[in-house]
Order: structure tokens, then C-alpha cells, then sequence
């Protein structure tokens, strides 16, 4: 797990920089360890401009999109 880790420190910030990317972390997958990147909204990859697409794999690591939604606060005591 400390190779995937790794992966994931180094390219947490590009990723970030992407649209729609509201998250990156360490995931599985029928098994197997996985890079999962949290989005708000999947979109085809065709209404993305070539540097806006999430690759498929990353050092050989699988990359899994899953959509989340908007990112919302829990509300604090004095909000409740």
C-alpha cells in the first residue's frame, strides 16, 4: 500500500486542478488497491478538453472515478 500512497501524494494536486475533482484517495476494487477520484458530476469524456481528462491508469495504478455530488459542511452546534 505504500507504493499507492506514494502515487497518490505526488498527484493529488494535478488532480485537484482538474475540473470537476472535489477529492482524491485510496480505494479497492474487485480486490485490487485503486487511485479513486471524487468528482461532482461525471461528464463524457468527449466535453472535456484533452488536458481536462482523468487518465485511465497512473503508474500502473487504476484510476476509478466516482461521483459525489457538491461538497456540502456539516452545520456546526450553533448552526443546529
Amino acid at each position: 500500500m505504500e507504493e499507492i500512497e506514494e502515487t497518490r501524494r505526488r498527484c493529488e494536486a494535478d488532480l485537484l486542478a482538474l475540473p470537476n475533482v472535489t477529492g482524491v484517495g485510496i480505494g479497492e476494487q474487485e480486490g485490487t488497491p485503486v487511485i479513486k477520484v471524487l468528482v461532482t458530476e461525471k461528464v463524457s469524456q468527449s466535453t472535456l478538453e484533452p488536458g481536462e481528462r482523468l487518465p485511465e491508469s497512473i503508474d500502473g495504478w487504476r484510476v476509478v472515478v466516482e461521483e459525489v455530488g457538491q461538497p456540502a459542511a456539516e452545520p456546526t452546534e450553533e448552526e443546529k
